[in-house]
């Protein structure tokens, strides 16, 4: 499987060149072997990389700005997709690759086959099933109740006249630490109280930390949008005057 980038190597647009790099040295990092194609000077590249993005992935306009991924022919995304899988560690899953082992993502997927399936991999056996290999001896199974026997029976005759007496002793003690016990837990609930009061209010004040991050993100995201919005209009102007003055050569041609 070869994964293909289809990007615009004569691209005017600032924004578009630097998601075309960014997904490129990404996967260069990952090790990961990929294609370059590019659409500005290849037009059945441009073509198909038209025709073969998902009507629903297109844009208001109908026309798909670089950089656009694939997976043979199979869609993988473009590059707000690819930057989301980035961040939630599943690239290799968003090019329909399977980690390699070891890597973050393939631990990740261990983790959430293991809380589906309810149960550690090694448990398992190659089929899938708990794997009963490891025995528990009989005697743990079980319960060993005829040696408990014989030692009870040992220490009753080794205790004789002076068992009666440690046995108050062990009563006294045991009810000295009920008395304790019973002391803490009259002082638990004060403390309690008092920790969870503290929480309360670091809990305050993170969440109105977070509420003024999450608002300075929003306005972030607005102007880049803005910008980015604007930069695609270029971009599509330039891309759209590109055909026109072929189409003339073409005609001038003739």
């Amino acid at each position: 499987m070869v994964i293909k980038v289809f990007l615009a190597s004569s691209s005017g647009s600032t924004a578009i060149k630097k998601k075309q790099q960014d997904v490129v040295a990404f996967l260069e990092a990952l090790k990961v072997d990929y294609a370059q194609l590019d659409i500005a000077c290849n037009e059945e590249n441009r073509m198909w990389m038209r025709q073969n993005v998902p009507e629903e992935k297109k844009p208001a306009n109908g026309i798909p700005l670089p950089p656009q991924i694939f997976n043979e022919e199979s869609y993988c995304g473009d590059y707000e997709t690819f930057f989301d899988a980035k961040e939630d560690n599943s690239v290799y899953a968003f090019l329909g690759l399977p980690p390699p082992p070891g890597s973050k993502e393939a631990v990740q997927a261990d983790k959430a086959h293991i809380v589906e399936n309810g149960t550690h991999a090694e448990e398992t056996n190659a089929e899938g099933h708990l794997d009963d290999s490891a025995e528990v001896p009989v005697e743990e199974r079980n319960g060993d109740a005829h040696g408990e026997e014989e030692q009870t029976q040992a220490a009753d005759e080794e205790k004789g006249e002076g068992g009666e007496e440690e046995e108050e002793q062990e009563g006294e003690v045991a009810d000295d630490e009920a008395t304790e016990e019973e002391t803490a837990g009259d002082e638990a609930p004060a403390e309690e109280e008092e920790a969870v009061e503290e929480t309360d209010e670091v809990t305050e004040d993170t969440h109105a930390l977070a509420e003024e991050e999450e608002e300075q993100e929003e306005a972030d995201d607005d102007r880049e949008e803005e910008d980015l919005q604007s930069e695609e209009e270029e971009e599509l102007q330039q891309l759209e005057e590109e055909e026109e003055a072929e189409g003339q050569e073409e005609e001038a041609a003739e």
